[in-house]
């Protein structure tokens, strides 16, 4: 490589995008404007340290790996190509800065503690070696630090009082695909890439995917250009868009009946800025529409408001030294948890959601609810953390303040405390599927038990199980707890721990405001009763 050429380096972590990624841009714009002074390398990091094998389930794999080819062949149009690295960020940069004589270092910024450890680290390595690096906050709508600094520097613990900030600042611009870069800023082959040609190439499949037996149906194929296709067919049918509530979508459809966007959101494949411009435009052409917190948009700012309030805690995704959970006395029940984890309650619809989620990386959001609330404060009294983990390595939008916020939230330990509205794991699921079509998929030994019990299949003779191919206890598990009688005495469980974390906050005022109804309330207006809004418990400021 000539040494009076330097590189610019963008390094790829989410935002797997080309289009609206500022950082990205930023160093086409410069490379452009002095074409015969710079290189330019877009990478990619494979870091083993947030990669983490055990974690990461075969399904998202897959995504990631599929989201590198095709981010891979988005740079090529460009003129330019991805450059996969393989090592810990703080190992590889001091020898990618030196070998490719690096000026710039731009990444897209992150809330999470790993990443804000490691990003200091990285950019104390660039210093010393001279380069320099700018960051850009394009993974969310709203900068998480401007909303906390408008709100005098503690971050919005309601969703209303989120909104009220974010309403009042600009919208940051939407920036299309940078153009293409002219020949010979593509750098030629280097001696390092000389020695093992590979050595940059995207990985395939055979080499991230190290238990191949478990990956599913591939439904939703990783990649922008999958997340623009999925995003246009969602929004073609602008009265669907318009009318959109959150709760009045069906958990249990056998296909989705939602976007199914949010893994390409997690991984950055589609801006959320984009398809919340795209969404805006069309509600203008659409006066009479749904509004926040069960409309689209919506669904959109509670993303950004579970990312402001995960900034400003890196105790966010546990419970011990968390500014805003509640400390409760969960029980540690390996069985139930294996049971839960594998679809093997003996609760059919649990059991489906569980399943679809293991097969397919995805579930929807009301199903989520059904699961989450049953492992904690509905029926098995096992901790949020547990669940959270569970969902880490399946979820393929499993993002670290979402997941976090949303199980909290589940389990009444933040931002949500009508702990006493429990989700059936028979009634619920009736509501949108009577007839058992869904359990019948991803519960198969139950297919041929008739709608009037395959929802309760202890209900049936153990001649009509015999008849129906699938007896309990041989074929399927009985029920591991009686909904009926566990969660009557959860909700005492609850009761007496608000009142154990009112007592140990006492002199602190209760605030009503830290109230919120529950995202999945069509109205988003309902009260608790004054019985229960004497157990809010505060979180500590």
């Amino acid at each position: 490589m000539s040494a009076k050429r330097r590189t610019l380096v963008h390094w790829f972590r989410k935002g797997l995008r080309v289009h609206d990624n500022p950082a990205l841009s930023q160093i086409f714009n410069d490379a452009r404007a002095s074409p015969e002074k710079f290189y330019v390398r877009p990478i990619f990091i494979l870091d083993p340290g947030i990669l983490d094998w055990m974690q990461v389930g075969a399904n998202r794999w897959r995504f990631l790996q599929q989201s590198l080819v095709d981010l891979d062949k988005k740079l090529k149009e460009l003129n330019s190509r991805l450059y996969i690295v393989r090592g810990k960020p703080v190992d590889v940069f001091p020898e990618l800065f030196e070998r490719w004589n690096v000026q710039l270092l731009t990444f897209e910024s992150d809330i999470e503690p790993y990443a804000l450890q490691r990003d200091t680290t990285v950019q104390k390595i660039a210093s010393e070696h001279g380069v320099k690096v700018d960051t850009h906050c394009s993974h969310t709508i709203y900068n998480p630090e401007l909303v906390i600094a408008k709100n005098l520097g503690k971050a919005p613990v309601t969703y209303q009082k989120f909104l009220g900030i974010v309403d009042k600042l600009k919208l940051p611009k939407v920036l299309a695909v940078p153009e293409g870069l002219p020949d010979g800023i593509k750098p030629i082959a280097d001696e390092f890439e000389a020695v093992d040609s590979c050595v940059y190439d995207c990985p395939t499949l055979d080499q991230l995917v190290k238990r191949p037996q478990e990956l599913g149906v591939n439904k939703f194929p990783g990649g922008e250009t999958e997340a623009l296709r999925r995003m246009e067919a969602s929004l073609i049918d602008e009265n669907w868009v318009a009318a959109f509530e959150k709760p009045n979508t069906a958990p249990n459809s056998l296909e989705p009946s939602t976007t199914v966007l949010s893994p390409y959101l997690k991984f950055g494949c589609l801006s959320a800025r984009l398809l919340h411009e795209r969404l805006k435009e069309i509600l203008v052409r659409k006066p009479k529409h749904s509004k926040p917190p069960v409309s689209l948009v919506g669904q959109l700012l509670w993303r950004e408001f579970y990312y402001t309030v995960a900034a400003a805690d890196p105790n966010f995704d546990r419970m011990l030294g968390n500014a805003y959970c509640l400390q409760i006395p969960w029980q540690k029940q390996p069985d139930h948890l294996e049971a839960w984890t594998h679809g093997r309650t003996g609760y059919p619809f649990i059991d489906a959601i569980m399943r679809q989620l293991r097969q397919e990386g995805w579930i929807h959001h009301l199903a989520r609810h059904a699961v989450a609330c049953f492992l904690t404060r509905g029926d098995l009294w096992i901790s949020w953390e547990d669940g959270q983990r569970v969902f880490e390595q399946l979820l393929l939008d499993q993002d670290w303040a979402l997941n976090a916020g949303n199980w909290m939230w589940l389990s009444a330990s933040a931002f949500f405390h009508q702990y006493f509205r429990v989700y059936s794991p028979v009634a619920f699921g009736k509501k949108t599927d009577p007839t058992g079509a869904y359990i019948r998929k991803y519960v198969p030994e139950l297919a041929k038990y008739p709608a009037g019990c395959i929802y309760e299949p202890w209900k049936a003779t153990l001649s009509a199980q015999r008849e129906y191919g699938c007896v309990l206890g041989v074929d399927y598990p009985h029920r591991i707890v009686n909904h009926d009688i566990v969660h009557k005495e959860n909700i005492k469980r609850m009761s007496a721990a608000y009142k154990v974390n009112r007592e140990v906050r006492t002199g602190k005022q209760e605030d009503q405001n830290d109230y919120e109804p529950s995202p999945s309330q069509s109205t988003g207006k309902r009260k608790a009763s004054s019985e229960a809004k004497k157990t809010v418990a505060k979180r500590r400021r």
